[in-house]
């Protein structure tokens, strides 16, 4: 900014000023959500929902305080990134949280996932199912996650009480 900034220079400095402080607060409002709240689904909200507000704001500060063209559809582009990744992650950390019992049920007003997650345990065979999916990568019937060949053998472990930790250090 310059000492003789014009009007317009001027209204522009302050609206960069405006977003920035306000995306940096969206930001900090984020960060106070993940710290403070008690699940992973609340937690979860608090990451995904200010923090694209947030940097929208600082997006738009940056652009503003450029004052070149070729800079916005950089900007764009990294907004619409943002906003096209910010819900598959939190999906898959949600369904992640959910499947690994992460999360209060008193806490959810609807569990939409429940009626998946129950008929997927009444219809083992079925396609996509844990069983399935256990038989698909060798874990058989045993539930305890260890890789096994054809014959059921463990590959995990190889005989000589270590299971899979390596070479020791002797």
């Amino acid at each position: 900014m310059t000492p003789d900034a014009g009007g317009v220079d001027a209204v522009i400095d302050a609206l960069t000023a405006v977003f920035l402080v306000l995306g940096a607060l969206m930001s900090l409002t984020a960060t106070i959500g993940l710290l403070r709240f008690p699940d992973l689904m609340s937690r979860m909200h608090a990451a995904t929902k200010p923090q694209v507000l947030g940097l929208f704001l600082l997006l738009v500060a940056i652009g503003l305080q450029m004052r070149q063209w070729w800079v916005w559809p950089v900007l764009v582009v990294a907004w619409i990134f943002q906003l096209l990744t910010v819900p598959v992650s939190a999906h898959m950390v949600g369904r992640a949280g959910y499947r690994t019992k992460h999360l209060h049920p008193e806490l959810l007003s609807v569990d939409e996932l429940e009626a998946v997650v129950r008929r997927s345990a009444n219809d083992p065979g079925e396609p996509g199912s844990a069983v399935e999916l256990d038989n698909v990568l060798g874990l058989g019937e045993t539930g305890d996650g260890a890789l096994r060949g054809t014959a059921g053998q463990n590959l995990d472990d190889r005989g000589d009480g270590r299971g899979d930790q390596g070479e020791s250090k002797g």
